[in-house]
């Protein structure tokens, strides 16, 4: 068993991280394997070397041990433009200029007859900028790149993966990814973005594939995610690990931990003297 805990170094953990990153490494010390920390921090413009030192200090803290050295998706950017540049070559991706409030105008036009969808990368992007044929020649850089679902799912076979754990309404066990869900209800996502040459959902697949992550541990708010990463690895030829998605620590209105949610960092837990036993109890551990 390999597994992994992935955190953007944009603020400080909280409760819920630990509870996750607990859960990973548990889960791999119970079974002889390993766990690995991954740094996510591809969004330069808010990634601090000292919240990447602040998370590394809490999780040594919490007793968590890792192999050196650590992978940094900063590091991984040609790993990630070979993905994109195999995706374009087999005509699954196209250039698209539109802006969030485009997205949203377009979604709710009038004539589109139905209230807007909201997938797990946004609202259903409604293919104003999707051409009518595979785009030719070389790959532009410098702009967002969208996944064509429809060409993408006619290139793939039945999609599925196993979740060891629970979806938000309970799935368990095998689950199949109906296409026409994936084509209504994810639509055309964004694979790579101008400030950072990838997307989080291309990102994680390759990277966890190239740790040779067995079972990914993630809660379940990334559940609806999953469809967008088992089509990318089949795409990709990469294989799918079986996913264990976990209930959410919420706060006392029962709104799930955000980092912003700094009176529930770990640092203030360590400041007021809770030892990493009490945190284990906190998250129900």
């Amino acid at each position: 068993m390999r597994t992994r805990f992935a955190p953007s170094p944009t603020g400080p953990l909280h409760l819920g991280h630990a509870f996750s990153a607990l859960i990973a490494h548990d889960l791999a010390q119970q079974a002889g394997g390993t766990f690995l920390l991954r740094i996510e921090d591809i969004d330069r413009s808010r990634a601090r070397p000292q919240w990447e030192a602040q998370i590394c200090d809490d999780l040594h803290w919490l007793g968590l041990t890792w192999p050196e050295p650590v992978m940094r998706q900063s590091d991984r950017l040609p790993a990630y433009h070979a993905a994109l540049q195999r995706l374009w070559d087999m005509g699954l991706l196209y250039p698209c200029h539109c802006t969030r409030r485009d997205i949203a105008e377009a979604a709710s036009a009038p004539q589109e007859g139905a209230a807007p969808v909201a997938g797990p990368d946004g609202l259903v992007y409604p293919g104003t900028c999707r051409p009518d044929t595979p785009p030719r020649g070389a790959m532009p850089e410098g702009v967002t790149l969208r996944l064509d679902m429809a060409r993408a799912l006619a290139q793939t076979r039945r999609l599925a993966f196993v979740e060891c754990g629970a979806g938000p309404k309970g799935e368990t066990g095998l689950i199949a990814l109906p296409p026409e869900d994936l084509l209504h209800k994810v639509g055309d996502v964004v694979l790579s973005r101008p400030a950072m040459a990838t997307s989080y959902h291309l990102s994680v697949v390759i990277d966890d594939a190239a740790q040779e992550i067995t079972e990914v541990i993630r809660g379940q708010d990334l559940f609806e995610a999953t469809a967008i990463h088992v089509l990318l690895q089949a795409l990709l030829d990469l294989p799918t690990p079986l996913y264990r998605h976990h209930r959410l620590i919420r706060d006392a209105h029962g709104k799930r931990l955000a980092k912003r949610d700094d009176a529930r960092a770990l640092s203030l837990y360590r400041a007021q003297g809770i030892t990493p036993a009490g945190i284990r109890e906190l998250v129900g551990l």
